[in-house]
């Protein structure tokens, strides 16, 4: 007897708690995507055994069903109908999602959108910067030389600029004018301004201050500093999206640009900024004094603390602490180990985070990020990898505090400020041995803590379909030249909109199965199947550009819907003198259309390959 889809429907929707805990509903080839008011009020065990549901498991807030393609559209028909709820895309569905996480997630994800497309910059700021640090502190020539002032400047550009990098992209992630962002960016380094590296340095009554609106705004920059940026690009985008909905349109375009900087620049630099200023003395006042406090358990606590200044961006006034220590009587700097320390164990969570990773853009990032860190430079690695992933962060804070209490013990002190991680053996010469055990132990305990408690998400699944990641791979099911989605001539298949994939210029005319799993779809013209693998992999393999046309001639299926096949059997024969002499091309789409469910999706082969040779792993 066939499913009774109603009944299933019906079954789920009462499960989950009904209409007032539904939020949104979608579907995919073989899942039911739904987002819940709250995933606590579901029984999770009773929608696994509902007849016709295959697997459940929660995954960035959505509660996704398993139901099996070729049903799950029928199920989600009737869910509709019985819900009252309209049809909604998977994009929607991840929108609403990611609306419904708790906000502490939810500000951690904006911080993340914001510093992912400026990665680049910054983790080749952060590794120059310490590199052309690092000969300066060890060869003294070479840091008064031309060279070494032309590479500082290249270095530094980065850094120097950051809040406008910063005000671009959160105003990309908030959805306002990005040149408008800029100009709020520009505002607040503006070199009419005290850059706020040099404020720690000078004594209140040389600050300049503007008298406006009854109170005193200082003119000081905000170099360097995060957090004001991307909450002044927060309000700037708020304001201007309201005057877009109630200036009239015909005065809009001059009035809503004018009022938006206008606005956003005065609360920016008369309460954001000064409020953010206010809580950096209380910071510094507090950090001064608990390093003081005994037996090293104030140097651990600030060893843990110090990352999360410069997720705040106020870690570089630390320097007045530091310069403080070495006007004293015994001139040692004991601020230094302890940031040192929070950086090493930084840069090693990030790096075993790059080499446990299987995603190759984590990789990527990862990698030179640690380095980077290493050298003394975290926010590439804060930044662009653990405060995303969070576990790293933890665990690195808990490294840089066993790492600050030893230096404690120790009573390391460096010559200097302004280094930390490997150059500062540079300014420990009396400790060469001690720093290096502060930095081995801060190190170790990082490192392998983010290595057994950081897991990359998407490697498993949970439910009744659990795979592991490391089981997902798709194999070549055509012979020939495999070359990157992009260059598939057809713009539908390289835009990426069917998914991620590759193309293959064929040299041999049959299609084989690349994997074992379930024919999901085929078409009357026999050019193209879908097929779902492992994982739940949705793969749709298509034979030429426009073959369409072609009406099946010269094409054979050999598979039909709901068909299992194994890796090897022959799907598809095709004749690629018949498709090139009718006027199309035969390069074949290889694409993962559910490409998005699997963030270390990730090619593996390029340039030529025989049949069933590992192409995608997932």
């Amino acid at each position: 007897m066939g499913m009774d889809y109603a009944k299933c429907a019906k079954e789920i929707f009462e499960t989950v708690g009904g209409r007032e805990n539904l939020v949104s509903a979608a579907h995919c080839a073989t899942r039911l995507r739904l987002v819940t008011s709250d995933n606590n009020r579901v029984d999770m065990k009773k929608l696994e055994a509902i007849d016709g549901v295959k697997g459940v498991f929660s995954n960035n807030g959505q509660l996704q069903l398993i139901i099996g393609t070729g049903t799950v559209n029928k199920v989600y028909e009737e869910f509709l109908h019985i819900s009252g709820m309209t049809a909604a895309t998977k994009e929607e569905v991840k929108a609403a999602a990611a609306a419904r996480q708790p906000l502490l997630k939810r500000m951690i994800k904006a911080l993340g959108d914001v510093f992912v497309p400026i990665l680049p910059a910054i983790v080749a700021s952060g590794l120059m910067m310490g590199l052309v640090e690092a000969l300066g502190k060890a060869i003294p020539a070479f840091a008064g030389s031309d060279w070494y002032g032309i590479l500082d400047l290249m270095a530094n550009t980065a850094f120097t600029f950051l809040p406008i990098l910063i005000a671009i992209s959160a105003t990309r992630v908030f959805g306002g004018n990005i040149f408008l962002g800029a100009v709020i960016g520009m505002i607040m380094i503006h070199p009419n301004l005290i850059n706020a590296w040099s404020v720690g340095s000078m004594d209140a009554a040389e600050i300049l201050v503007w008298h406006l609106f009854g109170f005193p705004i200082r003119q000081v920059g905000y170099q360097g500093h995060v957090i004001p940026v991307v909450i002044a690009i927060w309000l700037m985008c708020r304001l201007e999206k309201w005057l877009h909905q109630h200036v009239p349109e015909m005065i809009d375009l001059f009035v809503t640009p004018l009022c938006t900087v206008l606005a956003t620049a005065f609360l920016t630099l008369g309460i954001i900024g000064p409020a953010f200023s206010l809580a950096e003395n209380y910071v510094l006042s507090f950090a001064a004094w608990i390093i003081t406090v005994g037996y090293g358990i104030g140097a651990m606590l600030m060893g843990a603390l110090y990352p999360l200044t410069v997720v705040c961006g106020i870690h570089h006034m630390y320097n007045v602490i530091e310069a403080g220590m070495l006007s004293a009587a015994d001139g040692l700097n004991i601020w230094m180990p302890i940031a040192s320390a929070a950086n090493f164990a930084q840069g090693a969570a990030c790096l075993a985070v790059g080499l446990k990773a299987r995603n190759a853009k984590t990789k990527a990032v990862a990698i030179p990020s640690a380095l980077s860190a290493a050298l003394g430079i975290t926010e590439p690695a804060i930044f662009g990898v653990n405060l995303r992933f969070i576990k790293p962060l933890i665990c690195g804070i808990i490294g840089g505090a066993a790492g600050a209490l030893l230096g404690s013990v120790f009573h390391i002190g460096a010559t200097s400020y302004g280094v930390t991680g490997i150059p500062g053996f540079l300014i420990t010469l009396d400790y060469t041995l001690q720093y290096a055990i502060i930095l081995a132990v801060a190190f170790g305990i990082s490192f392998i803590l983010t290595w057994f408690t950081w897991k990359e998400e998407g490697s498993e699944e949970t439910g009744k379909d659990k795979v592991k990641a490391i089981e997902r791979a798709l194999f070549a099911p055509v012979k020939g030249n495999v070359i990157p989605r992009q260059d598939i001539p057809d713009e539908t298949f390289a835009s990426g909109v069917l998914g991620d994939g590759v193309g293959i210029v064929p040299e041999v005319g049959e299609v084989l199965a690349p994997f074992d799993g379930v024919i999901s779809s085929t078409t009357d013209t026999c050019h193209a199947v879908g097929i779902t693998g492992p994982g739940e992999m949705e793969v749709l393999i298509h034979v030429g550009v426009d073959t369409v046309n072609m009406k099946g001639d010269g094409f054979t299926l050999f598979v039909s819907e709901g068909e299992q096949v194994k890796a090897g059997q022959k799907l598809i024969a095709f004749d690629m003198a018949k498709i090139k002499a009718a006027g199309y091309s035969p390069v074949t789409a290889v694409l993962l259309t559910n490409s998005d469910d699997f963030p270390n999706f990730q090619t593996v082969k390029s340039g030529q390959t025989d049949a069933l040779e590992k192409l995608f792993t997932v």
